[in-house]
């Protein structure tokens, strides 16, 4: 079932725009020294934009990896320089998708994504 929402996601729900966001995104932090990590969480959300679906992102202490000093000031500094935007957009197409009942679980995968705007670094995908 998670391989057919996938795929329905990729093409109709939005999911090939939303990895194109993120890849874009980290392609713009990328050209900097500054921006690399960020463009490597900026890649990795890609991933579960694209496939969000049997996929959790989850805080990188909860699978054992350590957290790197200073990503709460990181993430603060992301936040203001390009998750608000992602978030809003995430936002307008999560509830534009919520309008319909077919759109709906579209609508929380959208909703998923606006909530790991606000603190990407430090997260890492999960299966389940």
């Amino acid at each position: 079932m998670t391989l057919i929402l996938n795929i329905v996601w990729f093409i109709f729900g939005g999911g090939l725009i939303a990895w194109l966001m993120w890849i874009l995104t980290g392609g713009l932090l990328f050209i900097t020294v500054v921006g690399i990590p960020f463009a490597w969480a900026a890649f990795r959300i890609a991933g579960f934009a694209a496939f969000p679906f049997g996929k959790d992102l989850v805080d990188a202490r909860d699978v054992g990896d350590a957290r790197v000093v200073g990503t709460g000031l990181a993430n603060f500094l992301w936040i203001i320089l390009a998750g608000i935007w992602l978030a809003i957009s995430h936002i307008l197409a999560g509830a534009s998708l919520c309008l319909t009942i077919i759109g709906i679980p579209f609508g929380f995968a959208h909703f998923k994504l606006a909530l790991v705007c606000f603190a990407p670094l430090g997260k890492r995908v999960v299966y389940h």
